[in-house]
């Protein structure tokens, strides 16, 4: 296991997750009407994609520190 790579991981992952959140309250706090804040609304809205494609680079990183045995 690579330890680099392995908090690197845990970095983007925590980062991509508190971005989200925060991301997903902004949008909740600028929806006008109850109508418009389905949750394909808010999960599929452009401004989120960042945050996924962030939580997905963790997630590969996290399967490629697994699957390497950590000698440089």
């Amino acid at each position: 296991m690579n330890p680099a790579l392995s908090f690197t991981a845990v970095i983007l992952l925590v980062i991509g997750l508190v971005g989200n959140g925060f991301e997903m309250r902004k949008i909740r706090l600028h929806v006008v009407k109850d109508e418009e804040l389905t949750s394909k609304n808010v999960f599929l809205n452009k401004n989120n994609w960042k945050w996924y494609a962030m939580i997905v680079a963790a997630l590969i990183l996290w399967i490629i520190a697994n699957n390497t045995n950590g000698s440089i």
